[in-house]
């Protein structure tokens, strides 16, 4: 046979029902600090902001929640994306761009080379030109 028993449920007085529901809410019969008991240089500067949510309606809070976490988001990606970004326009630059210089310089290189081998065959021939040049007759001057 099943044996049916009653649970009573502990009703808890300090349980919100709501998320943005705040303390003063919750308990309409908490008590209020005197003005004897408030010490203004014991509260830190987290305790004054996290009491500025009671002027805030919830449906403020969470839109401004909601923006920030977009905003966040957001901001997040465009990190993300702008690193993948960096990583391709760098590695493109070595495997393109340096090839390409290291190409360039090569036929500067060979330019300047073929260049120099021109002035030298121009020297050259400028010497031997000068020692048959110094008489196009090929007479020789009558006082020697």
């Amino acid at each position: 046979m099943v044996l049916v028993e009653e649970v009573q449920e502990d009703i808890v007085i300090n349980e919100r029902e709501s998320d943005f529901e705040t303390e003063s809410e919750a308990s309409d019969d908490a008590s209020v600090l005197s003005d004897d008991d408030f010490d203004p240089s014991s509260e830190t500067f987290g305790d004054r902001i996290a009491a500025l949510k009671d002027i805030v309606p919830p449906e403020a809070r969470t839109s401004l929640s909601n923006s920030v976490k977009s905003i966040k988001e957001w901001a997040s990606w465009a990190i993300n994306g702008s690193g993948q970004i960096a990583w391709w326009a760098t590695t493109s630059a070595l495997l393109v761009g340096l090839p390409l210089a290291l190409a360039i310089e090569d036929e500067a290189r060979i330019t300047q080379q073929e260049r120099e081998m021109q002035m030298q065959s121009q020297g050259q021939q400028q010497l031997l030109g000068g020692q048959q040049g110094g008489n196009p007759t090929g007479v020789v001057p009558a006082g020697f």
